[in-house]
């Protein structure tokens, strides 16, 4: 018996104060909209990420259930609190006379300057006057646009440009960056956080005076916002941290943020579908969880920073799988180890069908790491190689691809990296151990001593335990989630079918104007047709759906094969949406694919890339997907503002649907030569207008 229907509930309406939603045992936190996950990647601090953490917090020590709730366009969030859609405004909200009038603030969380983006060569705004005859591009609700109305009246010549609705942030800093409009305005916190990855912007001048940012509620909630104003007052530290803190644990706890400085790697750190990941990561998360702290993560430029920073007080922690034997003696004096939470042997990594020797090899590696001095005493000792330095800011994957593709013969790794591209299929193979398990710790300043007793305690109740075993198994040692079309049968699964499943995906790919033989190609390559399957992201169902997700769309039972397949068609339809309408026809479900299994962020990401290669940015097949491919490179995702991505992953996802989607098709006219088949013309979308 099919599933009935699942269809998108009602909005969840409520206009109470803090008794009514204790009672109701729920806290909706009004935010701006990115079903997909993460803003970007965080490297510095992201001040809407802390303020949803700490509203998160603040919901919890008052016994209810806080749920994030996106809105799609921040003109409509004072709208949606005032409707009763959500309790509570955090997003970096500024406080305005307008607003005031229409919702009620907390105390202030921090103050902000706003500040004028231009184009990093532009030498022209120096000061308020210089903005005459300039086009400053802002969204017309926003509260810069109601700053800039207010100068013109002693500039008038100030020429206000406004930002089309389907433009994003990004897109909008993207029109400053080509000059195609002179200036746009941000606020001081979040300015800092594009200038973290963004080196084609710079802040040309501040406006004069200084702007509270808080939280808004309904006017009557008068109990909420007292309790809030407490908890923001006692417990709440604006912006999170300070810049620059040298504190042991008694002022880590005081300030409740944890900053651990990682690499944005894929087995430290990294983004996928939105979800912040990484061994190193949910470590540290759950080592911050466990004493009641915000985990910040900041990403160094190069991996002599992970020390660097340490020691200068702009973190508390160094991860990266860090060698305690391999510290520069300059170095060795200020900084203190943890116990090994980690052990790994060192290989020699060698294109899979070389020979298993060191004679003659040349090995690149980075000149700065532990695997030089190795291959240095190696060489002392008699053995016969050339060595060659790779770029300081290249990770160690990145080598590994490079002897796969043979840019370069052979590079060093320790063996759970190895382990990561053994297990994704990459053609590479260990030809020599060079070592035994070398330990991998954690770093803190040399005084830290309590915060090294906490990281302790810490590292031996959970080393090989069993989350510990889970996290490891997930990054290093499950090769389930590597996708391999060759692998697979095309053909028909029951009976005249391509799938156990062809009549609910008729019935959806039409509800939402795809091709049915394209959903099933994308299905085979998320779940295999399995229903109960689960990603290592936790994604469930036939279409791998996280739940976060799945609930937004108004789905709660993944399993069920046709709420799985409803789920992820309705969501797929969502993602498609939103590309711009000038996205050509035929190439936009190739991109909604890609976004689909990255992440719209990161197409983003890509498709900017693409434009500065010199690549077309609208056609996904030899231009975006190459650019894909080297946002897995440092150099290019540290200038992302969604940072690092296994670019190969979304890049053969896409592929290898298509090539099986052909096949279905194939299959499908000849088994139905005297029907007429549904289209392979992916132009079919013009009947829903994108």
């Amino acid at each position: 018996m099919r599933q009935a229907e699942v269809a998108t509930p009602a909005p969840d309406l409520f206009a109470g104060d803090l008794p009514g939603l204790k009672r109701r045992g729920l806290l909706r936190i009004l935010i701006p909209a990115n079903v997909g996950g993460a803003f970007y990647l965080p490297r510095d601090g992201w001040p809407v990420e802390a303020q949803h953490e700490a509203a998160k917090d603040f919901a919890r020590r008052h016994g209810m259930r806080p749920e994030l709730v996106p809105v799609a366009r921040f003109a409509d969030m004072i709208p949606s609190l005032l409707a009763g859609k959500g309790d509570l405004i955090a997003a970096n909200l500024t406080v305005t006379d307008a607003r005031r009038k229409q919702i009620a603030f907390s105390v202030p969380i921090t103050t902000v300057r706003q500040q004028v983006l231009v184009a990093a060569a532009d030498e022209r705004i120096t000061k308020v006057a210089d903005l005459v005859d300039k086009r400053i591009m802002l969204d017309p609700s926003s509260s810069f646009w109601e700053r800039v109305e207010k100068l013109r009246q002693a500039h008038p010549g100030i020429q206000l440009v406004p930002r089309p609705t389907e433009m994003s942030d990004e897109e909008e800093l993207d029109e400053v960056a080509a000059g195609r409009v002179d200036a746009s305005i941000r606020d001081s916190n979040v300015a800092s956080m594009y200038l973290s990855y963004r080196d084609d912007l710079k802040p040309a001048v501040d406006l004069p005076g200084v702007d509270d940012i808080a939280w808004g509620v309904r006017p009557g909630a008068l109990k909420l916002r007292a309790a809030l104003n407490k908890f923001l007052h006692l417990e709440f530290q604006p912006e999170g941290r300070k810049p620059v803190s040298t504190a042991d644990w008694d002022g880590i706890v005081k300030r409740r943020v944890l900053r651990v400085v990682m690499p944005n790697n894929a087995a430290s750190y990294f983004l996928h579908r939105g979800e912040l990941q990484g061994f190193e990561y949910e470590l540290a998360k759950a080592f911050a969880d466990a004493n009641g702290l915000r985990l910040e993560v900041l990403v160094p430029e190069n991996h002599e920073q992970l020390l660097g920073w340490l020691i200068d007080g702009r973190a508390d922690i160094a991860a990266g799988f860090l060698d305690p034997d391999a510290v520069p003696v300059s170095r060795a004096s200020a900084v203190a180890f943890s116990r090994p939470y980690h052990y790994a042997p060192r290989h020699l990594v060698v294109r899979a069908d070389a020979a298993d020797s060191l004679e003659g090899r040349r090995i690149t590696v980075r000149q700065s790491s532990s695997y030089w001095q190795d291959l240095v005493a190696l060489r002392a000792q008699g053995a016969n190689f050339e060595l060659q330095p790779a770029p300081e800011d290249m990770e160690t994957e990145e080598l590994i691809a490079q002897v796969a593709s043979g840019e370069i013969d052979a590079t060093v790794a320790d063996g759970h990296l190895l382990d990561i591209e053994l297990a994704r299929g990459l053609g590479v193979k260990s030809a020599v151990v060079l070592s035994e398990e070398r330990p991998h710790a954690a770093a803190v300043r040399a005084g830290n001593k309590a915060l090294l007793s906490k990281l302790n305690a810490f590292i031996k109740k959970e080393y090989r335990g069993l989350v510990y075993n889970i996290l490891y198994k997930k990054y290093f040692t499950n090769s389930s989630n590597v996708r391999d079309l060759a692998a697979g049968r095309i053909g028909p699964n029951n009976g005249n079918g391509l799938s156990p499943y062809d009549e609910l995906t008729r019935k959806y790919a039409e509800r939402y104007g795809f091709d049915w033989l394209l959903i099933t190609a994308q299905m085979y390559e998320e779940s295999r047709f399995d229903p109960k399957a689960k990603s290592f992201a936790g994604a469930l169902g036939l279409l791998q759906v996280l739940p976060r997700t799945a609930k937004f769309m108004g789905f709660e039972h993944l399993e069920r094969p046709e709420d799985g397949l409803h789920a992820g068609v309705k969501y797929l339809d969502w993602v498609r949406n939103r590309f711009e309408d000038s996205l050509p026809f035929n190439e936009r479900m190739w991109f909604t694919l890609a976004a689909y299994n990255a992440g719209h962020g990161h197409v983003d990401d890509a498709r900017r890339l693409a434009r500065q290669q010199g690549l077309d940015g609208d056609i996904w097949f030899g231009n975006t997907e190459k650019a894909m491919l080297l946002l897995s490179k440092k150099a290019y995702a540290s200038k992302a503002r969604y940072g690092y991505v296994r670019g190969i992953e979304p890049v053969s996802y896409v592929r290898d649907i298509r090539t099986r989607y052909r096949a279905y098709a194939d299959i499908t006219e000849r088994r139905l030569s005297d029907t007429t088949r549904p289209s392979t013309d992916l132009s079919r979308d013009t009947a829903r207008g994108g």
